[in-house]
């Protein structure tokens, strides 16, 4: 049995699950959260994600202000964060916020702060 690789970072990526978004409007988001919260990272912290194979977790948030307290919560702890505000141009109304990303970072760092959210 192959050894599992050790995974010290992760990102997290957060979706609102109090506005309809079929599953494929909520891949997009989270896509976007994830790309977003990547490039406010520092560049040593991304090729050290890359390189372990860029853990990722998906969970849902019940609402718009959750999204944006986590974010605080998480920007005062200097982990990266991106909010993201669809264009519109499908199913939901501009500038409309759906997601956010966060990190990648430390792992224990990341789960002290969405720990306690479900899984998408």
């Amino acid at each position: 049995m192959p050894d599992l690789p050790e995974f010290k970072l992760k990102q997290c990526l957060i979706v609102r699950a109090d506005i309809r978004m079929t599953c494929g409007k909520k891949c997009a988001q989270a896509a976007h959260a994830s790309i977003g919260a990547y490039e406010r990272t520092d560049r040593a912290v991304r090729k050290t994600w890359f390189d372990e194979g860029q853990k990722k977790v998906v969970l849902k948030a019940q609402s718009e202000r959750e999204l944006f307290e986590l974010k605080t919560i998480a920007e005062r702890a200097g982990i990266s964060a991106a909010i993201i505000q669809d264009a519109g141009l499908t199913e939901i109304p501009p500038g409309t916020v759906t997601a956010l990303g966060l990190g990648p970072a430390r792992s224990e760092e990341i789960d002290r702060i969405t720990g306690g959210l479900p899984l998408l």
